[in-house]
């Protein structure tokens, strides 16, 4: 029988687990609070520059407008695209499946910048255009793992599940979701870490985000800007992957 493990091994275990994303998002966060200590840094990149901090808005103010834009866009992702691949892949639904799989291809192929130009002229400047291009980029991997996950339980679980008697809902729930959750996991991690980037274009339409300095930085032909915008994003890319990478991980573990 297994001794319960004490408060301080139940910590150092956590540490082991997380402590990729605690280091990124440690280095997130010092960056995006101390950015103005390399000012002498950034005046070696741009020596004939008076301003090298990007000055229009606070790094942190605009690091949780960020987060917020690629939260909500992914949510309305993660929620269509399992809603989508869960309802094709009923007896009732099955004649959609490629459909829903074109319409999703459709919306990475089609370029994000394309998406902003006809969305702006409906919800005007500002944060919804970029939501709405997010959706359409991020809904393929998650519909795509989502079917490749619900497909690809063998034949003899579903048959088992029916023979104890389980109505289809049970058996979504109880059988057929959580057997497929690391597949589907695996595409709401790679819908997640790109849009994550594509989330800058969102300063080319008004949206206040990470991608502000970088536009900025652009138009006034000022690199440090550019770097410090870019700097940001790739770190948040890199804390937002190792934490989904770890929580497979634990999925995976718990799963044996």
């Amino acid at each position: 029988m297994n001794e319960p493990r004490s408060p301080r091994a139940s910590l150092s275990a956590a540490w082991l687990t997380w402590r990729g994303p605690l280091i990124w998002c440690g280095l997130l966060l010092a960056l995006t609070l101390g950015m103005a200590w390399l000012e002498p840094l950034f005046r070696r990149i741009e020596p004939g520059t008076r301003q090298v901090i990007y000055p229009h808005a606070d790094f942190l103010l605009l690091l949780g407008r960020h987060l917020l834009v690629v939260a909500v866009a992914s949510l309305l992702a993660i929620l269509l695209g399992v809603a989508a691949a869960v309802a094709v892949t009923r007896e009732a639904w099955r004649d959609f499946l490629p459909l829903v799989a074109q319409f999703a291809s459709m919306g990475q192929t089609f370029p994000p910048v394309a998406v902003l130009a006809l969305a702006v002229p409906v919800l005007g400047f500002g944060t919804w255009p970029i939501i709405v291009a997010l959706v359409l980029y991020g809904l393929l991997p998650i519909v795509r793992n989502t079917l490749a996950g619900l497909s690809g339980i063998a034949p003899g679980v579903l048959e088992a599940a029916r023979g104890m008697g389980m109505r289809d809902t049970q058996r979504l729930w109880q059988v057929e979701l959580p057997l497929a959750t690391p597949v589907i996991l695996a595409g709401i991690r790679t819908s997640v870490t790109v849009n994550i980037a594509t989330a800058a274009l969102g300063a080319t339409v008004g949206a206040s985000n990470l991608g502000a300095p970088i536009i900025s930085g652009i138009v006034n032909g000022n690199t440090a800007y550019v770097l410090q915008g870019a700097l940001l994003i790739g770190l948040l890319a890199l804390a937002v992957d190792s934490a989904f990478e770890r929580l497979q991980r634990v999925l995976n573990r718990t799963a044996r």
